[in-house]
């Protein structure tokens, strides 16, 4: 089984440089663990994922538009994350606010090409399935 994801859950982009923080606002009313338990639809950036330190996708135009000035030479810009679609696949069946809840094994899509998972869920004894 996996765990529930809370809020403080450690997160990772393949094109981050550093790790980040998932943030679970309170409207949920869940607690996992003593904090906000998350589901699939705490995705919003800068809301609920924070940005990764420095981007190196060359996808994302930013870094692009910097390597190419640096005559092909990859120059990682600042990350903002662009992630309009939830995670996946979440829980199939343990709800929270009425869409799945979110589990350690779920992975949620950048725009510019980047798989963001979650590293430490923030829970220990808390499991879906």
């Amino acid at each position: 089984m996996a765990q529930l994801v809370r809020m403080g859950a450690q997160l990772q982009c393949t094109f981050g440089l550093a790790p980040s923080v998932l943030t679970v606002l309170p409207t949920n009313k869940t607690l996992g663990e003593g904090m906000p338990a998350a589901n699939i639809m705490d995705h919003k950036p800068m809301v609920n994922i924070a940005p990764f330190g420095m981007c190196q996708s060359l996808a994302n135009p930013t870094v692009a538009s910097a390597t190419a000035a640096a005559l092909g030479v990859l120059t990682p810009m600042p990350c903002i994350p662009v992630t309009t679609a939830p995670w996946v696949p979440g829980s199939p069946t343990a709800m929270i606010a009425n869409m799945p809840a979110l589990n350690n094994t779920c992975k949620c899509m950048c725009n510019w090409g980047g798989v963001i998972s979650i590293v430490n869920a923030g829970t220990t004894k808390s499991m879906v399935p």
